[in-house]
């Protein structure tokens, strides 16, 4: 369940927008990216949902634009 980049704008612009010491940024990216995961292709078990319960919590505008961002990619476009 591992990626290395943001696939959603919403994730994309919030690290973009962080600047602090290299730790913090990536913690900051492996949380994004679990959430874009999770929100893709939600994994089974106790931890994984605690997680993303505190990522939810912490980022509830973002996380709420990630799932938004990814439901209008999974939708099939419709053609006239």
């Amino acid at each position: 369940m591992k990626t290395s980049l943001p696939r959603t704008t919403a994730a994309q612009r919030a690290l973009s927008a962080f600047h602090s010491s290299q730790a913090i940024i990536e913690r900051l990216s492996s949380d994004l990216l679990f959430l874009e995961n999770w929100e893709s292709n939600p994994p089974p078990g106790t931890a994984a949902a605690l997680r993303i319960g505190q990522i939810r919590r912490a980022n509830p505008r973002l996380a709420a634009e990630i799932r938004q961002e990814l439901l209008c990619e999974c939708r099939p476009r419709r053609t006239s």
